[in-house]
């Protein structure tokens, strides 16, 4: 358990990036808060202990009235949103903490931030909240996760494991990935929450492993017990089924993403990165691969 107790308002809880930092913080002694449009879906997170907060990113007046009396704020700008509105959210949410006094924003940037502008709106936001966390002056702390496990779960890839045997992913099958559990990202927020030591410091964070795409087959394989083998997805395809899934046009940007990196693997950053010195300020167990496969055997037929 925490020594102390914070009060920290939670964004995107419902969701599955941020339902994991409202139970960490639960399981550590602390109160969660969890901003959310419809109340109902978080009844979960209320039976288990967490205070629901209903407001929306898009009205400031709610942000600030759910910041007030909090200790830090927890906060995710959700992805597959329009572009055009995602600066205006995190402007909001950023004001309201300011002017409610909050002590610390620790910010999951949903994954890691280019050095320049890529052209892609929905990753170049990113950039413009790192900018405006220091314009804004509120103490902060920037986390930034590479891929997650959880993509693994999607449409695109689960019932092919399961039906199929094939692990398809838009990733080159020679790139190296360190996939990483929302659970784990989860704990790695919520440590930094508890350490003021990480307030100003941007954390690239991985899983502990990165490996190819055969050798996550094989994960997959050693993990459900039958033969799995990893097939590269057209990028294309994959942004078919975001539109399927997230509405017209939000698997246009994935999808250009996908195909740049499958074009040019050799412009590709790495998707990992080395753990333990950030471990070592953020001590936080990492699941293994094989041991995240096996918690999702009932998505992928195990």
């Amino acid at each position: 358990m925490a020594q102390t107790s914070l009060q920290v308002l939670v964004y995107g809880a419902t969701g599955t990036q941020s339902g994991p930092v409202a139970q960490q913080l639960l399981a550590r002694g602390h109160q969660a808060h969890v901003l959310t449009r419809s109340p109902d879906k978080a009844a979960a997170l209320a039976a288990a202990g967490a205070h629901i907060v209903t407001g929306d990113l898009a009205d400031p007046d709610s942000l600030y009235r759910a910041s007030q009396g909090k200790d830090a704020v927890a906060l995710l700008i959700p992805f597959f949103i329009n572009p055009a509105d995602a600066p205006t959210f995190a402007r909001n949410a950023i004001d309201a903490a300011r002017a409610a006094g909050v002590r610390r924003i620790v910010w999951n940037s949903s994954g890691f931030i280019p050095p320049h502008d890529t052209g892609n709106p929905g990753i170049d936001v990113r950039r413009f909240v790192v900018d405006y966390l220091r314009q804004a002056g509120v103490p902060h702390t920037i986390v930034m996760p590479g891929v997650y496990s959880e993509n693994l779960l999607g449409p695109w890839t689960a019932p092919h494991v399961l039906a199929r045997q094939e692990l398809t992913y838009p990733l080159p099958q020679s790139l190296r990935v360190g996939w990483l559990p929302a659970q784990d990202v989860g704990a790695l927020l919520v440590a930094a929450l508890e350490q003021p030591t990480a307030t100003g410091k941007m954390y690239a964070v991985s899983g502990a492993e990165a490996v190819t795409g055969d050798e996550l087959a094989a994960r997959f394989t050693q993990a459900l017990g039958r033969d799995i083998r990893y097939v590269t997805m057209r990028p294309e395809a994959f942004g078919a089924v975001l539109d399927e899934v997230f509405g017209p046009g939000a698997g246009a940007g994935a999808a250009v993403e996908y195909r740049r990196m499958q074009e040019h693997p050799e412009q590709q950053p790495p998707m990992f990165v080395d753990m333990q010195p950030v471990l070592a300020e953020l001590p936080v167990t990492l699941t293994p691969l094989v041991d995240w496969v096996r918690q999702q055997r009932h998505a992928f037929g195990g």
